[in-house]
Order: C-alpha cells, then sequence, then structure tokens
C-alpha cells in the first residue's frame, strides 16, 4: 500500500508517495507545517522506492555543491538527470533520479541508518524543489531571513560570515522581530512582487514556518573590522545573488530560468553590501539603512 502525502512549498503544490512499508512522512519531519489537501497542478511528484536501481548511467556531468556536500550527477539520454547524495563523509545516502523538468522523480534510500535516511530524502527533495520550481519565478536562496513589521530582509554570504549571528542580533536587539528560515527560504516573485517564503529547509536552526512576507531588502555580508553599509550596484548584486542560489549552470533552461528571475528582483527590490561586526551597532545600522527609519 502506498502512502502519499502533499505539501505547499512557497505556493507550490509538492506530492511524495512511499512504496516500502517502513518509510512514511516520520523521515520529512521539517516538512509538517507545510502538509496540505489542496487539489491543483503538482510542482513535481517523487516516488519513495528502496527496491529502484539505475538501469544505466547517463554521462557524467561532475559535481554539485549543496551546503558543503558534493552529490554526483549524471545527465540521461532524454535529459533527465540522475544524482548520488552522500554525506559529509562520503556515505552514500540516496539515488535520485529525475525527467528533464524535475517534474517526475524517484528516490532510493541506500541506508538502514535512519539519520542518514532522514538526510538522503530531505537533501532529495530540496534539489528537485529548487530545479523543478525554476520555470516558475522561483529561487531556493542560501540565506537567513528576518521579519519585521511585514517586511523581511534577507542577509547573504559564504557560509561562516555571519548571517545567523546578524539576524540573531535583530532579534535580540530590534524589537518586532522575528526569523522567518535561517539557511533555506525561498523567494518568489508573485504578480510583480518578491516574495520570500519559509521552507522545510533551515541548516542547523530549526526554524520551518509555513510563513510569506514581501522583501524589503536582500543584505550581503562581509566581515570588517568596522560597520559600512552601502547600496549595490546592479552587477555588484547579481553577483551577490547568483552564488546564493541552487542552479545548475550546465542545464540552460534552468539556469537562464533562475538569471531572469533575479535580474527581475533586481529591478525591483534594492540591495545592500554590509562590512561589519557581530555586534548591536551593526544590527542597527542594517535596520535603519534596509527599513530606511
Amino acid at each position: 500500500m502506498m502512502n502519499t502525502y502533499r505539501y505547499n512549498i512557497a505556493g507550490h503544490l509538492c506530492e511524495v508517495s512511499f512504496c516500502d512499508l517502513r518509510n512514511d512522512n516520520s523521515l520529512l519531519p521539517s516538512f509538517l507545517p507545510f502538509e496540505s489537501r489542496e487539489e491543483g497542478n503538482l510542482l513535481f511528484r517523487l516516488l519513495v522506492d528502496d527496491s529502484f536501481s539505475w538501469e544505466q548511467k547517463g554521462d557524467e556531468v561532475g559535481q554539485f555543491d549543496c551546503g558543503g556536500n558534493n552529490f554526483g550527477v549524471w545527465r540521461l539520454p532524454d535529459g533527465g538527470y540522475q544524482f548520488e547524495i552522500r554525506n559529509e563523509k562520503k556515505r552514500l545516502c540516496c539515488l535520485l533520479q529525475s525527467d528533464a523538468s524535475f517534474s517526475e522523480c524517484r528516490a532510493a534510500l541506500q541506508t538502514d541508518e535512519e539519520p542518514l535516511r532522514y538526510f538522503g530524502l530531505n537533501n532529495a527533495l530540496m534539489l528537485v524543489f529548487a530545479f523543478a520550481s525554476a520555470p516558475y519565478a522561483t529561487l531556493l536562496m542560501h540565506s537567513s531571513v528576518v521579519r519585521n513589521e511585514g517586511r523581511a530582509f534577507c542577509f547573504l554570504g559564504k557560509s561562516g560570515t555571519g548571517k545567523s549571528t546578524h539576524t540573531s542580533l535583530w532579534l535580540r536587539y530590534i524589537p518586532g522581530s522575528d526569523l522567518m528560515n535561517d539557511d533555506n527560504p525561498v523567494v518568489r516573485i508573485v504578480d510583480g512582487t518578491v516574495y520570500v517564503y519559509g521552507s522545510p529547509w533551515s541548516g542547523k536552526t530549526p526554524c520551518y514556518r509555513n510563513v510569506k512576507a514581501p522583501v524589503g531588502a536582500f543584505c550581503q555580508l562581509k566581515q570588517y573590522p568596522q560597520n559600512v553599509i552601502r547600496r549595490e550596484s546592479v552587477l555588484e548584486a547579481f553577483a551577490s545573488l547568483l552564488p546564493s542560489i541552487s542552479t545548475m549552470k550546465w542545464d540552460e533552461r534552468i539556469h537562464h530560468a533562475h538569471c531572469d528571475t533575479i535580474s527581475e528582483i533586481i529591478r525591483t527590490t534594492p540591495n545592500y553590501l554590509l562590512c561589519c561586526l557581530p555586534d548591536e551597532a551593526a544590527a542597527r545600522l542594517s535596520y535603519v539603512t534596509l527599513t530606511g527609519k
């Protein structure tokens, strides 16, 4: 008997079906706030079938960097993809195969260890969502997002830059602030407005909230011995946003869709560069600048 669950993530309906009795939605605790009974067009279907194996591998593309973990990628003759999802210790956790549009996918978990099964399935769904949603002005972004007075502020930067630290300073010193997501929010353009949504993926901070807010600004962070902020040029903003999203540069359809979305975001939403210390003054400087207070 197959168990099927639906989730609404950033307004996109996604369906996950489990073929095996040992697998069910207990493998996806962070998805619970996003469960849905809605009917409508599905962004993708993912079938979890541990008996599935590849009949043959496609042409090797290389490695895809996802949160510091490198996943092997192969492309099939029909344009579909295969992924080997491994953890930081190179343990194989999941095989993932998709069609060219990532609308029909199949995954097989490759370990009996529960944490690794969770890791494999969670990352498979993150990849599928990021690429299936590309044509719909949607980006899965590496960012920590804080909300204040109904608007969201997305802080970008490489791992270890201090995104989580900076948003935690907002929570401590800026009244009325709340954390929407600490690592992988979804940014989407709807009717000309740029919104950010909570997601089932939030890195090491368990912040899985089904929330939404218009974006007030994006802000690239860099560590610096003093606090300085300025607005970025168009080229600087593009260079800040592109490395912050999950994309595949070798897939022209997906990559061009992501670039088009970034270009529209830059046209409508301010982007800043904050060089700062991890202190209260930095949080107050970014608050005043980004909100216009």
